[in-house]
């Protein structure tokens, strides 16, 4: 017997310099709103965190505005940030996981810290059930891939794990398969860049989209060699480096700017520094395909591309020609986070998945035997 019942969900998703939201009724969309945040302003706040009061304001504001009234709402979904490092899925959440996001207990300072405690203090006011879905900590690696050449120092997975895996379930669906019988390489490219390798349904890889790890981006720097890092930039205070691998490296250090339309104008102007730079941009994540392409033994089934970058065609073009060899390559520009967010949150409700309890600890913490 089908559930006849309309479920409201409300879920909160902050970026960089906005706060994304989006009500539901069941698999309807009553009304999306993207409140926007002065960065001059942003800049004023010593810390992520202490931006809640201020971003809280205007989605209260957004709320009023619209006239929605979230009293007796079933499920709030706030975005996951660092946790301590957990498999993939939908959490319930409790204080100790606000507390853990709150403290970045997963080494990564980010925008979505704040979705959880967004969505906590709406719960707080509102009720419903206070939900996380696959948070940008999602740790599924294979044993190998954890390993680094600095004994007891292991790699770390940030990646854009909500809407890769969103979207690896959408490709599976178009081709007449399932998500978790294929292998598939899966790539975020927006303002951060994730490329990420899905055997049968587990992320076994990605890089370190948060950690200087991975393609140049619009706002970071990517991988560079450490004696580089420590030769060039060892007089520089460590905030600024750690600003540089997250929110002013990459195409912002270029030209002053990560707006990529403006960029990407000069490049069909034909100014020879933006083809330049936007082309190596390219490049380096054709570059990271293909190494995804060898953790999976070359058996793969599709690339599969999402993000923001995917609606300028030049980034598809590339990608194809660098890469179409692999395995067919499929495109969604943009992001499909709050699809996500909502399923999920609809599966719990309808007693079709029951959500996970977050263990405060990290799944994983070194290997005994080393």
């Amino acid at each position: 017997m089908s559930d006849s019942k309309v479920y409201r969900i409300f879920v909160v998703n902050p970026g960089s310099t906005s706060t994304k939201v989006e009500f539901f009724e069941n698999e309807k969309s009553v009304l999306e709103g993207n409140v926007f945040h002065d960065s001059a302003i942003l800049k004023n706040f010593p810390t992520i965190n202490d931006q809640l009061d201020y971003r809280m304001e205007y989605v209260m504001k957004w709320l009023k505005d619209n006239n929605i009234d979230l009293t007796g709402v079933d499920a709030i979904v706030g975005r996951g940030g660092a946790c301590y490092p957990i498999e993939g899925g939908t959490y319930e959440v409790d204080d100790r996981l606000v507390n853990d996001i709150r403290e970045a207990k997963g080494g990564v300072y980010h925008s979505s810290m704040l979705g959880v405690q967004m969505a906590k203090r709406l719960h707080d006011e509102f009720g419903g059930r206070l939900l996380m879905v696959d948070p940008i900590v999602v740790d599924e690696y294979q044993d190998v891939a954890r390993i680094t050449g600095v004994k007891g120092i292991y790699r770390t997975s940030a990646t854009h794990a909500l809407n890769l895996r969103a979207t690896a379930h959408k490709y599976a669906k178009s081709v007449g398969k399932k998500y978790n019988e294929m292998n598939l390489i899966v790539c975020h490219i927006d303002g951060g860049i994730t490329i990420t390798a899905h055997k049968h349904g587990r992320m076994i890889d990605a890089n370190d989209g948060s950690g200087g790890d991975g393609p140049m981006t619009p706002t970071r720097m990517g991988t560079m060699a450490i004696t580089d890092v420590l030769t060039k930039l060892y007089d520089r205070p460590k905030e600024e480096i750690r600003s540089l691998c997250l929110a002013t490296g990459g195409l912002s250090s270029w030209f002053g700017t990560s707006n990529s339309d403006t960029i990407h104008e000069m490049v069909d102007a034909g100014d020879p520094k933006a083809q330049l730079i936007w082309n190596a941009m390219i490049y380096q994540i054709t570059k990271w395909i293909g190494s995804m392409a060898c953790v999976l033994h070359g058996e793969v089934d599709g690339i599969v591309l999402t993000g923001g970058l995917m609606r300028f065609q030049d980034v598809l073009d590339g990608i194809t020609e660098a890469c179409g060899w692999i395995a067919p390559i499929a495109s969604y520009p943009g992001e499909l986070e709050h699809e996500a967010m909502r399923a999920a949150a609809l599966r719990v409700l309808r007693g079709d998945e029951q959500a996970k309890t977050y263990p405060g600890k990290p799944r994983f913490d070194g290997f005994d035997f080393l």
